[in-house]
């Protein structure tokens, strides 16, 4: 390898250290116009009337948008097309949009939302789990399974109650996961304009210009081929501008409608609203251990808080418990989910997206299994990975995992064996485990074209131009892209010129999701680069007399032993043979062995696995955290770019540190007698807690090298894997440190001092959620495990209703 594998500067480096990277907010364009978006007060209400008219006669305003000038809803979900750009007759949480003025700036916009008058008819508000559970009405949507309950969801492989009860010990847990939010440094923003032909152009700061496109076509009512999307390279997304924005349907319409240009950036606040962040999540897991430390069964349940919409929900909630079984193994499991609906900011995918929640409480339950059987937790978990090039249970298809040398790792790096439970009070070590997918084996839309494709065209100076769908979101796609291509050509990746995420002018890729990117992307690209290879082999093997197959592509160069010529010298003579050069690459992954209704929530053409070892360091009188320093290993398969996979890795556990010590986007509701509002108790940032560069331990990372013959020359993700493990691990750590266990997130000071009253008390020495609500699950689609004869597909059954 010349390229892959080797640190460099990334290919759009200099481009972002000089400020000349464009992103959705510095477009600015002739006549442009500015946008913004009265939101709603409240958090549940029917909108009994609006009167625009003063704000539409303010000097410098040129329109203003309601609801009734949008008859088409959206969603990024088929199954979910439940929101409008702006709320026509019924808002669902507070910051739901009700409006839109556009004038000459900013300022004029914000001074004539003022003038807007809207009537609203307060409804009861759903502010909890339990409240939508027990409340069918009001309803949020008409089209819930069942009164506010969104999603109903029940998975039985093989018979994990009777081997639970069969086993020598059974383990019961609660555990809660807050959500919380994205926190890109960019916010939302959007350009929309009609171009010299009069076709809209949308720029926008989207991890799926795809799927814009598609929800454009659809609410402006108008041929996609007359809409163009340009996704502009990302300020950090994390998941938060995997949705489609109601924002970008209204800049688009009211480009239309003026003709002139028309651009929004949401402020921080409006952020906060639309929110898309990570679900709260109750779980209950029930396991059965053997004495010899084996898994024999594992029932999970799940209450998922997806607030006001469905957004991409359906799939989250299914990811709180279909990737359970690609860690460990474990041949009986049963998985019950419900999402609900409450009046808060719509959630959605966030880094890991659904995976964090139920990886923290399995890794949480293995520690105390490990210390119940007398185990230590690393070889535990050692004692029970799932095989390399095997079936789980629900039918997942595993193929290379380096997890084991990862746990040996950090295990080794960290000292384990002779500090675990051995520093002393106030210290202690934790250790987790995780894994994640490389790119979701099905399309949102299910279809059977190619889920990302790529075209190259060679120049006679030996310029090579690549086009990809792909997005940049920060995450250093187009390096990855421009590796490849170099990798396989033979020449220096700055010789690479990438145009990506333009629906106008570049293959589909359905956006940067699921850790896909490198997977999928990476595959087509050498699927295009190898054609062109070929041909430039062929071309120059007549000059230099010899087979196309005995050429080296290296160093800028095509040669055969003393032979050589440069790589613009071969692309002309290709050039003179073949005609101008291009090709086109595109992939589709593997077809899932799983064939039950759900199957299609799981499979990946391959796994990531991570192992963290956290030390922590605890005041017990004040139950103050410090976290001195984090090891961390991660299968990433093959890496592709050093320098990026590290940035990748340690971003991951600042987010996951962040998430387990304090970040919460949790609501309050207001005394009765002012309203029944449910608003944000940390609106801002100057209220919500991140943790700073200060705060950040010394990280400690190792990439651990085990290629993956489906991935691009074995490469793997990076970008989500690594965070799994780090929540449970400092969870973990703070129990080896002053012995108590804090099963919900965030673990807080406070949280700390009432677990060590307890344990003072003799009482049990534990501060999580204390009761799991019953829930109306339905009765589970039964699928056997492979190793019971099973052929993938659910079972037949006299029970018609025991099939959902």
């Amino acid at each position: 390898m010349k390229v892959i594998g080797k640190p460099r500067r990334r290919v759009d480096g200099r481009a972002k250290v000089t400020g000349l990277t464009r992103f959705a907010d510095d477009v600015v364009l002739p006549r442009m116009l500015h946008m913004k978006m009265l939101r709603s007060p409240h958090p549940h209400a029917l909108i009994e009337s609006i009167d625009v008219s003063r704000a539409a006669a303010y000097a410098g305003v040129h329109l203003v948008l309601t609801g009734k000038d949008f008859p088409a809803s959206f969603g990024i979900l088929p199954i979910t097309q439940d929101e409008y750009p702006l709320a026509p007759e019924h808002v669902r949480y507070i910051g739901d949009p009700v409006a839109a003025v556009v004038a000459r700036d900013e300022q004029t916009a914000c001074e004539a939302l003022e003038l807007i008058e809207v009537r609203y008819q307060p409804l009861d508000t759903i502010s909890s789990p339990e409240e939508a559970l027990a409340k069918p009405e009001p309803r949020l949507h008409a089209y819930s399974e069942r009164g506010n309950i969104h999603r109903l969801q029940a998975f039985q492989f093989g018979d994990a109650d009777a081997a639970i009860a069969q086993s020598d010990y059974v383990f019961e847990d609660l555990f809660f996961y807050e959500g919380n939010t994205h926190l890109p440094i960019e916010q939302h923003a959007c350009v929309a304009a009609l171009d010299a032909d009069g076709k809209l152009t949308l720029w926008s700061s989207t991890q799926v210009p795809h799927y814009v496109h598609r929800a454009l076509a659809r609410v402006l009512q108008m041929p996609a081929s007359q809409i163009r999307v340009i996704a502009t390279p990302n300020g950090g997304g994390f998941g938060g501008k995997c949705d489609v924005c109601n924002h970008e349907m209204v800049a688009g319409k009211a480009a239309m409608m003026l003709g002139r240009p028309v651009k929004i950036c949401l402020t921080r606040e409006e952020v906060f609203y639309m929110h898309r962040g990570r679900h709260p999540v109750l779980m209950k897991f029930r396991t059965g251990v053997s004495k010899d430390g084996k898994l024999t069964g594992m029932h999970l349940q799940t209450l998922v808080d997806g607030g006001a919409y469905g957004s991409y929900g359906v799939a989250s909630t299914f990811y709180t418990g279909a990737l359970q079984t690609v860690t460990y193994e474990l041949p009986r499991y049963q998985f019950e989910a419900a999402r609900v609906f409450t009046n808060k900011p719509p959630c959605g995918p966030k880094r890991g997206h659904g995976t964090p929640q139920p990886r923290f409480g399995q890794e949480i339950q293995l520690d105390k299994i490990a210390e119940r059987l007398g185990k230590d937790p690393a070889e535990l978990r050692l004692g029970m990975l799932v095989k390399p090039n095997s079936l789980t249970a629900n039918w997942l298809k595993i193929g290379s995992i380096g997890l084991e040398q990862c746990i040996r790792t950090v295990v080794e790096r960290s000292d384990w064996k002779q500090r675990f439970r051995k520093m002393g009070p106030g210290r202690g070590l934790g250790l987790a485990c995780g894994s994640y997918l490389c790119g979701a084996g099905l399309p949102i839309y299910w279809n059977k074209m190619p889920q990302s494709g790529v075209q190259m065209l060679l120049d006679r100076s030996g310029q090579i131009t690549v086009f990809c769908g792909a997005t940049e979101i920060g995450q250093g796609s187009d390096d990855v892209l421009a590796a490849i291509v170099a990798e396989v050509l033979g020449v220096d990746p700055q010789e690479v010129r990438c145009i990506t995420g333009d629906t106008g002018i570049t293959p589909v890729d359905l956006g940067s999701y699921s850790s896909r990117v490198t997977v999928m992307m990476g595959n087509a690209a050498i699927h295009a680069a190898e054609k062109l290879k070929a041909m430039l082999a062929e071309a120059a093997a007549e000059e230099l007399e010899v087979v196309p197959d005995r050429l080296q592509f290296a160093n800028g160069h095509v040669s055969f032993d003393a032979r050589s010529l440069t790589f613009a010298e071969a692309v002309v003579l290709a050039e003179v043979k073949f005609g101008t050069l291009g090709a086109v690459g595109s992939y589709s992954p593997p077809r899932a062995p799983g064939r039950y209704k759900g199957a299609g929530v799981g499979p990946s053409p391959a796994y990531s696995y991570s192992a963290c070892v956290v030390e922590a360091e605890v005041d017990a009188a004040t139950g103050w955290i410090r976290i001195p320093k984090i090891w961390i290993a991660h299968d990433i398969g093959r890496t592709i770019n050093p320098v990026l996979a590290r940035g990748q890795v340690e971003g991951s556990v600042y987010m996951g540190l962040s998430e387990a010590l304090m970040e919460e986007q949790v609501f309050r509701r207001l005394p009765a007698k002012l309203s029944r509002a449910l608003v944000h108790k940390f609106p801002s940032l100057l209220e919500y807690k991140s943790i700073t560069s200060l705060d950040m331990p010394e990280v400690d990372t190792v990439l651990i090298e085990d290629p993956d013959p489906n991935c691009p020359f074995g490469a793997k993700e990076v970008g989500q894997g690594p965070l799994l493990p780090v929540m449970p691990a400092v969870a973990n750590a703070i129990y080896d440190a002053v012995g108590v266990r804090i099963d919900e997130l965030p673990i807080t000071p406070d949280k700390v001092m009432r677990a060590l009253e307890l344990k003072a008390a003799g009482k049990p020495a534990r501060v999580g959620p204390e009761h799991f609500p019953a829930v109306p699950y339905p009765a589970p689609i039964v699928v056997p495990p492979p190793w019971e004869g099973g052929d993938g597909k659910e079972a037949k059954r006299d029970d018609a209703a025991a099939v959902v």
